[in-house]
């Protein structure tokens, strides 16, 4: 199996792409990215591109894979709905397009998260436009189209979140994370577990479209 992933330079997206990596199953990984992830590996292919609102020059360079994993995204937070929306959506929409034009059977796992509003009208501004982003990827006409909904992730295999404030709470608080973790195990996952999911759920259909946390844990068994 080949497959793209993009948001690889961050927390989630560096965890499906050790997996990746690990997976025997798996015989070649494209990062998509506008900045260079610092790492090599043979099954690793990497296409730095900076503009991501337009693939056209690129798109042969697309061909011949089976599945994305489309992990890329960005923090609201003091952010202006216009560019959260332009970074959110439009970016994911016209590399979905692309890729599904080039590879018709493709399977999509796309990484929103944990409150995410389908309905595409609530009063939150980043789960309205994750909703967006989930209905336009779920009807784009995709073999199968998994929305992952992860709450908390606790980064492992030295991962760090590029959020200050995420990665804040991992340095100082991880041992909360870890008791609410003991006392409800299927709220938490962690990047191993996302990874793993993603890559099973390419290989074999899944009766949720919507990925929740206890999905991921079962799916990462």
């Amino acid at each position: 199996m080949k497959v793209i992933i993009t948001g690889a330079t961050g927390m989630v997206g560096k965890g499906v792409l050790l997996e990746c990596i690990d997976h025997p199953a798996i015989k070649q990984v494209l990062s998509i990215g506008r900045t260079p992830l610092g790492m090599a590996h043979p099954k690793l292919k990497e296409l730095i591109h900076p503009n991501f609102l337009d693939f056209s020059a690129v798109k042969e360079q697309l061909k011949g894979y089976d599945a994305c994993y489309l992990c890329m995204g960005v923090s609201a937070g003091g952010m202006k709905e216009n560019t959260y929306h332009v970074l959110t959506y439009v970016y994911t929409l016209t590399l979905a397009k692309l890729l599904l034009e080039q590879n018709p059977g493709m399977i999509c796992a796309y990484v929103s998260g944990q409150g995410t509003d389908s309905t595409e009208n609530g009063r939150v501004m980043w789960a309205r436009v994750k909703g967006e982003t989930e209905n336009a990827l779920l009807n784009l006409g995709f073999n199968q189209a998994y929305m992952f909904r992860p709450g908390v992730i606790i980064p492992l295999r030295g991962i760090k979140s590029k959020t200050k404030n995420y990665q804040f709470v991992y340095n100082h608080f991880m041992w909360l994370i870890r008791l609410i973790k003991a006392i409800a195990p299927n709220v938490i996952v962690n990047t191993t577990q996302i990874g793993k999911s993603m890559i099973k759920i390419s290989m074999q259909d899944y009766d949720h479209k919507i990925i929740h946390s206890k999905d991921i844990l079962l799916l990462a068994e």
